[in-house]
């Protein structure tokens, strides 16, 4: 992913270069989508799965989300062994694999079993996404690389979407297991797109020495304190956004809002502004500084905090909608100061950094889920919120430069 440079470029040049970044973008952004598809997608379907299995909503909630466990631990493996793994084979290797647990997902005869399957997707999806990164820090030019980590984002955000919609039409028209099969398919698109696409170049940053141990590259970005309130912010962004948009899921099938399941699933077209938006996070971190960005986002996801608890279905939808917005647009310019912010091995650092994202989801469904079940749904935003609070105190320990993402 070479720097596409268009100033002096004559004018059929510029548009062959703007033609190939626009190439480039889509195909990054389609990357993210089909890596992270399975992740949130079946959140839309918990009302039917908690029925299905014959459990409390907390206990399905934790199973859906448990594949967060996995996604943290293979952030750790990452980190530990990145030196070691090839980007693009690992990439392949991990959505290829990433099928086999979303196809049995469907046959699974219990909930330990479903939880199981889940883990297993979740160290396959958080392999190829910690690696994906990482050979975007490793080949993208500083120029290229806040426009390279926002349409993976944006990927993600589409994934949350689409994702959403595909698995709430599925299971109301052919039922949980074809959703399962379909999203199986899904994966191994992805393994062919990166087959095709994902390039053999050499980084064009230096590689870490191969002498040096994994641990002190680990010991190099704790004493990072920027990096280090990067790793506690990922790990409160994941806590916030889960246990918004996992647990709403029973507020919208509950009176009075009542929707029906496809209605439900439409419900998520809340995302849709997020595509609109994360695009533009390397832009204002560009102009306005990565700190002072992260805190504007941070302002709408709170706004959107008490429009939550209201029994209106039109105030419900514009709270997820100003969450989703605020919550990705931090994702985005979190992953970018990580990025930018490593002074060793940048793959190990992604990985440290998913790690603690995905354990802070992994949490925040395990505490808000309780905190739901026993005090309710006002109770629970209470403490999204403040996850919120905290991470934005800690972005007060990020550098105020503008080039940080």
């Amino acid at each position: 992913m070479a720097t596409i440079q268009t100033s002096a470029l004559p004018p059929m040049q510029t548009e062959h270069a703007s033609a190939r970044a626009l190439l480039r973008t889509f195909v990054i952004g389609l990357t993210a989508f089909l890596t992270v598809v399975d992740l949130f997608a079946t959140q839309a379907i918990l009302p039917k799965l908690t029925q299905s299995y014959g459990v409390t909503p907390a206990a399905m909630s934790f199973a859906v989300n448990s594949s967060t466990m996995g996604m943290a631990i293979a952030g750790l493996l990452v980190a530990f062994f990145s030196r070691h793994i090839d980007r693009r084979l690992g990439i392949l290797l991990s959505l290829t694999l990433l099928a086999i647990p979303t196809a049995l997902l469907a046959v699974a005869p219990n909930l330990t079993a479903f939880t199981a399957l889940r883990i297993t997707q979740g160290l396959f999806m958080s392999t190829a996404f910690a690696l994906t990164l990482s050979h975007l820090a490793e080949h993208c030019s500083a120029a290229d690389t806040a426009g390279a980590f926002a349409a993976y984002i944006t990927g993600n955000v589409a994934s949350n979407l689409f994702g959403r919609l595909f698995a709430a039409a599925l299971v109301d028209h052919l039922g949980l297991a074809a959703n399962f099969y379909v999203f199986a398919g899904l994966n191994l698109a992805g393994a062919v797109l990166v087959y095709f696409t994902l390039g053999r170049a050499k980084p064009m940053v230096a590689m870490p020495e191969l002498d040096r141990s994994p641990l002190s590259i680990w010991a190099e970005h704790l004493r990072n304190g920027p990096l280090r309130a990067s790793f506690g912010i990922g790990f409160l962004i994941l806590f916030a956004f889960i246990g918004t948009f996992t647990f709403v899921n029973f507020v919208l099938a509950r009176e009075p809002l009542a929707l029906s399941q496809m209605a439900r699933g439409f419900v998520f077209l809340v995302f849709l502004p997020s595509i609109f938006t994360t695009p533009i996070a390397g832009r204002a971190v560009e102009r306005f500084g990565a700190r002072a960005t992260f805190w504007g986002a941070l302002v709408v996801a709170g706004a959107g905090l008490p429009l939550l608890v209201l029994p209106n279905l039109v105030a419900v939808l514009a709270g997820l909608v100003l969450v989703g917005v605020g919550t990705f647009f931090a994702q985005a310019t979190t992953t970018g100061f990580v990025g930018r912010a490593a002074t060793a091995d940048r793959a190990s650092a992604s990985g440290i950094y998913l790690a603690c994202y995905f354990f802070g989801g992994l949490v925040g469904t395990a505490i808000l889920g309780q905190v739901f079940d026993r005090l309710g749904w006002a109770a629970c935003v209470t403490g999204i919120g403040f996850a919120l609070a905290m991470a934005a105190l800690l972005a007060g320990r990020w550098t105020t430069t503008k080039r940080a993402i």
